[in-house]
């Protein structure tokens, strides 16, 4: 093997090596994925990560404020008034306490459990404060201090 052989597998050696090392210091970057909830009504359904999470801490104002104005992205779904509205959340969700709000609004008490169902028309009626024809729905983690946030908009069938 001549010495100019040699020099090329060497290089090629860095050259791999350096591929890998940035390869995994690109993956060592990246954010875990946050908790999912999920919205399901008869056979149809979204998920979500969050919109704004902190791994179990309070958020802070400044993530809050960015947190509502994403809330126009929020996935949505068709709610027939006289179907169930079925919520699911990650059970590290669940573990922390979650409420449902209503356009900003507390709708439930706080819940320990993985799943939660509420009636369609719930969220279509005058009574609830929930008139319209889409409605923001947003799952709060956190059963004293806000940890996370999901939203999906519902709109009537």
């Amino acid at each position: 093997m001549t010495t100019l052989q040699s020099a090329v597998r060497r290089r090629r050696a860095v050259a791999a090596a350096g591929a890998v090392s940035a390869g995994l210091l690109v993956l060592s970057a990246c954010d875990k994925p946050t908790p999912v909830s999920t919205v399901t009504v008869g056979t149809s359904s979204v998920n979500s990560e969050a919109m704004c999470y902190n791994d179990g801490d309070t958020l802070d104002a400044k993530s809050l404020a960015t947190c509502v104005k994403n809330v126009d992205k929020a996935k949505s779904i068709k709610v027939d008034q006289d179907e169930t509205v079925r919520f699911g959340v990650d059970p590290k969700i669940a573990d922390a306490g979650w409420v449902i709000l209503v356009n900003g609004q507390q709708f439930t008490d706080v819940s320990k459990k993985t799943y939660r169902t509420i009636p369609g028309s719930a969220f279509f009626n005058q009574q609830y404060g929930t008139q319209g024809d889409t409605n923001t729905v947003t799952i709060r983690m956190g059963e004293k201090s806000n940890q996370g946030m999901w939203s999906f908009k519902l709109k009537k069938a």
